[in-house]
């Protein structure tokens, strides 16, 4: 899902200014009046409109790294997920659980499915 542009943002804020209710700018713009008061809030509070980064920490394995980690993988396809953890710290210094090495293999699309055996 993503975020709202700055631009519908500031028609919100815009409308209430002009004093229309938080329903009728909820109707107009087709959002819930719970975002309507969240944008009011926001512009209250810390003067502008920009959406906020998403919570959480980053991920160990950053989209930007995706490139290594599937030379990484396409050099050794049939390594563990223990083995390719190795390899990652190895060449980046960064120690990451064989989970995290999963989800990110998953997130490129990679499979360990093996071709059928031909008889």
């Amino acid at each position: 899902m993503c975020a709202y542009s700055l631009d519908l943002r500031e028609r919100v804020v815009r409308a209430l200014d002009q004093g229309r209710t938080y329903s009728e700018v909820a109707h107009l713009f087709g959002i819930s009046r719970t975002t309507v008061g969240r944008y009011r809030r926001l512009h209250r509070e810390q003067g502008h409109l920009r959406a906020q980064s998403p919570p959480g920490r980053p991920r160990q394995i950053a989209p930007a790294d995706h490139p290594a980690l599937l030379e990484q993988l396409t050099t050794a396809p049939d390594a563990t997920l223990e083995e390719h953890c190795q390899r990652w710290e190895q060449s980046h210094g960064v120690l990451i659980t064989p989970s995290t090495m999963c989800r990110a293999i998953q997130r490129l699309g990679w499979s360990y499915k093996k071709e059928p055996r031909r008889q």
